[in-house]
């Protein structure tokens, strides 16, 4: 798995963490397929491990069977030793007659399924009431004086009886979703974002299409299911969503079957999946082996399954996870935001992530696409996919780009694990193997890996985890001078890596347009109205934009200068004209499938992709990571300005010494009010500019 995915997984836990000790309620937003449960049991297992007077009770609120999913992925987690502060318990209704429900009290997660809390429902019948009484009650009174965090898991979805419930017995409530409703409130305080997801490759890329034909998707699937098998070892899915009710027969019969049963499909095999277990169908071996409909699902998430295309209603919209799913075609109609972001989930999950780093390139991009018919966000916020100039792919070569990573302790050129252990070896106090194994899990990446390339016996592992803090200190200390531990990145001979654009990439429609049509994009509907994360991008686009022409030159001729004049086969002089091999090469450094990344040390290593890239007529390359520290009502309302500052700084220190390294000219331009203030990093030199200046170094 990559580093960059651990790392948006474990900072967004971290906040979490912090801000759940001055809030009652937070709202966590993150997409479908980027390891939701994941982050939930990693911050229940933090806050088990600092207050045992904490009880998590993590209600699944959409139908199916998530609760059990959930329950499932716990248990795992905690017997594999991840997250071993956690002991689950999923509350159940399995019980026979009229015998009254019971919950135990002596576990610290509870998994409460939908169904049980629905009105009438057996456990609100005075159990639940029983249950969290117990659970918070004195234990003068034989209660077990525990501190109740509701979890509410799709928060998107109505609950209104466990509502009821939060004033008297949750002290903390928590939002988790794909899809906020933010007509309840439920803004974001902490959020990892669709582009973030893709850069870290937890989830893929989607190429939208108004395409209504299923034909065109199911040939298209046909085209790219050999290569999935050969380059990704998986067998890859088409799901088709039908409508819920009347239209749904009539699409099959009409729209689905005919097409499946032309010739050219008969190796196609499919599942209809619905909510009535006889209207259930596939034309799959399986069935004549009577596996029961109940593990249909379960059979099609395998990436080995033979199934190629499932036809679903709504039933899997939520709590399915099929990472092979590459394809979605939506014949009906939702008119949800909810329920097609919920939808487009399902083929977004990377089917390769825990070794995404092993893939080739090829393989790497086939992996994080998707391709999605049928559905336009209601919002206007379409991934919009670019590829780079035909005429531009011949000046590529020019654009070349050095990057920086920053070296773990261990690679230091002077230290030596068993040396230092030897010479400092000792402890703070004594720890359990538990308490190790806990603080060892919690550390960076780099001190698990130093951990286990040392620790070839039990003894030195023991030795090792005695004196993590140190040990977490000291590389800390070293990965943030960078003059030490920041290195040019090399490729697999052990030579400086040279890279530059992608030939395609895609970015979400976010506004802040500019019409651009003299940069190294071009849109794949042939459009040249680009849109920016923020206005300040926007301003600065337009700033490199107009700068990027500004040294065209220009070749009079004819009259304006006869001397100089260019005479045509006809006797005549040809007009004005301009020679466009000055023009500086510049376009947007957008993150899907770049390589244009810097890392830094900000309380662990971050990468830092510049937003623009300008290659001048002199081939030195410029790089441009735009910041504001302006207030706006699209910024989230917990903006923090000195931790934003504190981060500016980092980039600032970063990019100073890989002015150095890289031979490259940086740029942090920041917006303030109406005012560009803008450093300059050049050659191990920091200089202040403002926008007039730095448009003068250009002249």
């Amino acid at each position: 798995m990559l580093k960059e995915a651990i790392e948006l997984q474990q900072n967004a836990v971290s906040r979490l963490v912090e801000l759940i000790k001055e809030r009652d309620e937070l709202t966590f937003r993150a997409p479908t397929g980027s390891g939701k449960t994941y982050m939930m049991a990693d911050f229940m297992d933090r806050i088990l491990g600092e207050n045992e007077d904490v009880v998590f009770l993590v209600s699944t609120l959409s139908k199916g069977n998530l609760a059990q999913q959930n329950f499932d992925k716990f248990q795992e987690y905690r017997e594999k030793g991840r997250f071993s502060n956690l002991n689950p318990y999923l509350i159940s209704s399995e019980v026979s007659g009229e015998e009254a429900l019971f919950v135990p009290t002596d576990y610290n997660v509870y998994v409460l399924p939908r169904d049980l809390y629905k009105k009438g429902g057996r456990l609100m019948q005075g159990t639940m009431d029983n249950f969290l009484q117990t659970m918070t009650m004195n234990e003068w009174f034989g209660g077990k004086e525990k501190r109740i965090y509701l979890i509410k898991d799709e928060c998107h979805v109505a609950t209104n009886n466990l509502d009821t419930l939060s004033a008297s017995y949750f002290e903390k409530t928590l939002n988790f979703s794909a899809t906020p409703k933010l007509s309840r409130r439920q803004v974001p305080d902490v959020e990892i974002t669709d582009t973030e997801a893709v850069n870290a490759k937890l989830i893929k890329y989607v190429e939208l299409s108004d395409e209504e034909d299923i034909g065109v998707a199911i040939n298209r699937f046909e085209e790219i299911k050999e290569q999935y098998r050969n380059l990704l070892g998986v067998n890859p899915c088409l799901i088709i969503q039908i409508s819920n009710r009347d239209k749904a027969d009539e699409e099959l019969n009409n729209i689905i079957f005919p097409e499946l049963n032309k010739a050219e499909h008969q190796d196609l095999k499919w599942m209809l999946i619905v909510d009535k277990e006889d209207k259930c169908d596939t034309n799959d071996t399986f069935k004549a082996k009577k596996l029961p409909v109940s593990k249909w699902k379960d059979y099609a998430k395998e990436n080995s399954s033979t199934i190629d295309i499932i036809i679903f209603k709504m039933v899997i919209s939520e709590g399915w996870d099929i990472p092979r799913a590459c394809m979605l075609f939506q014949i009906r109609d939702s008119q949800s935001k909810q329920l097609d972001e919920q939808v487009i989930g399902r083929v977004r999950r990377n089917p390769r992530l825990l070794d995404f780093e092993d893939l080739s390139d090829e393989a790497q991009k086939l992996a994080m696409t998707s391709w999605v018919w049928g559905i336009i966000p209601e919002d206007g916020k379409k991934v919009r996919n670019v590829k780079l100039y035909d005429n531009q792919k011949d000046f590529i070569d020019n654009i070349q780009i050095k990057t920086t990573i920053i070296k773990s302790l261990d690679k230091k050129v002077d230290f030596n694990v068993e040396q230092y252990l030897d010479n400092n070896f000792g402890h703070d106090h004594y720890m359990s193997i538990f308490e190790m194994f806990k603080k060892l899990n919690k550390s960076d990446n780099e001190v698990k890996k130093m951990c286990y390339d040392y620790s070839d016996n039990y003894q030195k592992w023991w030795k090792f985890n005695e004196n993590i803090d140190r040990i977490i200190s000291e590389n800390s200390k070293y990965e943030c001078d960078y003059l030490t531990s920041m290195t040019l990145k090399q490729d697999e001979n052990g030579n400086d890596s040279i890279i530059s654009f992608p030939t395609e990439s895609m970015y979400i429609d976010n506004g802040n347009y500019v019409n651009i049509n003299d940069w190294v994009w071009k849109r794949n509907d042939g459009a040249d109205k680009f849109s920016f994360d923020s206005e300040a991008e926007r301003d600065w686009a337009s700033i490199l934009q107009r700068l990027s022409t500004s040294h065209i030159k220009k070749i009079t001729t004819g009259k304006d200068n006869p001397n100089k004049g260019i005479t045509n086969l006809f006797g005549e002089t040809e007009p004005d004209r301009l020679e466009e091999y000055d023009k500086y090469l510049w376009g947007k450094n957008y993150i899907s499938n770049s390589d244009i990344k810097f890392e830094y040390y900000l309380d662990g290593i971050h990468s830092s992709y510049p937003d623009f890239v300008l290659v001048d007529n002199e081939n030195r390359v410029h790089l441009f990571e735009v910041k504001s520290v302006n207030f706006s009502n699209s910024q989230n309302v917990n903006f923090d300005s000195e931790s934003y500052k504190r981060k500016v700084d980092e980039l600032r220190k970063c990019y100073l010494i890989a002015s150095s390294l890289t031979k490259q000219i940086f740029y942090l331009p920041v917006l303030r009010n109406d005012i560009w203030n803008i450093i300059q990093l050049k050659g191990g030199n920091e200089t202040h500019l403002t926008k007039e200046q730095f448009v003068g170094l250009f002249n």
